[in-house]
């Protein structure tokens, strides 16, 4: 493999929490050193003063394969992660069918092998069909290679059935990932209670639901001692109970979607479905605890949750339209507003985005550490352009950043110190 010098770098290193200029040097798929002299006959990389990364590790990436294909497959979800700086994708096991059984585990991440220019692992159904009831076989899936538990959004009515998956979990040292939602407040609502709720006649859910959600979970992981991971935080009455938890002790950590962190329910505006997510968007007084929540390392995760869904499910009326947005070319540039609005710095957004869901799934990535996986992400964090939905690379087009004016751009993405995109604009 060829020796890559980085020179001329501004370096984001979110262990250190530092931005300072340096240099990289990458070998046989790893990161030689930093700062060092330039190896004979290595290719060098002129950075000319732009931000190196660590690649974002993406913790909640839908994929249609099996099922929905026309939506998204590994191909199309390859491509927009490596223009999009991701070099990890985590994938949900809420496909169709779900991925619930060794076999078809081992399926999907063959394909994924052969289809994606990115590092693709796969999480695992807790319950058979997502349906809350019985657990899956926790063992042989570990032995597949599911790297983390969870049933997505639906949440179980059925706590004695969660208390043995977790039980379960526990004794095979798996990560449980939950979503925090008390289903029977949340079933049906497509927005937050509230003013605006009430304004436009939608359904909505009071953001307590996501609260009662997280205080059951916490109560069945303090009862059986399981790593668990809360996928979407996203109300502000929630941090207190989440802020308990760790305090107590309990194996938690937390995360929250980019973009429950840069928009809020006012987005919505007159019913644009692009804007329908799950949980819904919330208040703006609920974005902001959110992001601070972020920055005081409350809540660990920043991730996508990219989630295609075809125009057919989204151009329908506001309830009836599907659920999710597209998030993985997004994702940077979105990260970006919140540094130019002066909330997290580089280091703590890139600390959210790539080295905690590493080290919460137990990946080597994330890191600028010599010796680590060479994924890295070069990127211009000032870079304006106008987002035209249709030319993202992935199948499906719902992003609700489109027309929107943005910054940062990836000007290359490295798996294993092999470059898996180049912008050539």
């Amino acid at each position: 493999m060829t020796t890559l010098h980085f020179t001329n770098a501004r370096l984001i290193d979110p262990e250190a929490l530092s931005d300072a200029p340096g240099s990289l040097t990458v070998a046989n798929g790893a990161i030689a050193a930093r700062n060092g002299p330039v190896p004979e006959g290595a290719e060098i990389v002129d950075c000319a003063g732009r931000c190196l990364a660590p690649g974002i590790v993406d913790l909640g990436v839908k994929i249609g394969e099996p099922g929905e294909r026309h939506r998204e497959s590994f191909r199309s979800a390859g491509l927009a992660a490596a223009a999009g700086g991701v070099t990890t994708i985590i994938a949900r096991p809420d496909t169709l069918p779900p991925i619930d059984t060794p076999e078809l585990l081992e399926f999907v991440t063959r394909r994924a092998a052969e289809a994606s220019l990115v590092r693709i692992r796969h999480m695992a159904a807790l319950t058979k069909g997502r349906q809350g009831r019985e657990m899956t076989e926790i063992g042989f899936l570990l032995d597949a290679g599911a790297i983390a538990f969870t049933d997505g959004d639906a949440a179980s009515t059925d706590t004695k059935a969660l208390a043995r998956a977790f039980v379960y979990a526990r004794s095979c040292g798996a990560l449980v990932i939950g979503h925090p939602q008390e289903p029977g407040l949340s079933k049906g609502a497509a927005v937050t209670s509230g003013k605006f709720a009430s304004l436009y006649g939608l359904p909505g859910v009071h953001p307590m639901a996501e609260r009662m959600g997280l205080e059951r979970d916490m109560a069945l992981v303090e009862m059986t001692g399981a790593r668990y991971h809360a996928d979407q935080v996203t109300s502000a009455r929630t941090l207190p109970a989440l802020k308990r938890a760790k305090r107590s002790g309990l194996d938690v950590t937390a995360g929250v979607s980019i973009h429950h962190l840069t928009l809020n329910e006012f987005d919505v505006g007159d019913y644009r479905t692009f804007f329908k997510l799950t949980p819904p968007l919330r208040s703006e007084e609920d974005r902001m605890a959110a992001v601070e929540a972020v920055g005081s390392g409350l809540i660990d995760v920043i991730s996508s949750m990219h989630t295609p869904a075809d125009e057919e499910s989204k151009r329908l009326p506001y309830e009836e339209a599907a659920s999710g947005a597209v998030a993985l070319e997004t994702f940077l540039p979105a990260a970006m507003r919140l540094h130019h609005a002066g909330a997290l710095s580089l280091p703590q957004l890139w600390r959210a985005m790539s080295l905690n869901p590493a080290r919460r799934l137990g990946l080597p990535q994330g890191r600028l550490t010599t010796g680590t996986p060479a994924d890295l992400v070069l990127f211009d964090p000032d870079t304006p352009f106008v987002l035209d939905r249709f030319t993202l690379r992935s199948k499906s087009k719902n992003t609700p950043f489109d027309g929107n004016r943005m910054e940062g751009k990836v000007l290359a993405t490295y798996v294993g110190g092999q470059c898996v995109f180049s912008r050539k604009e």
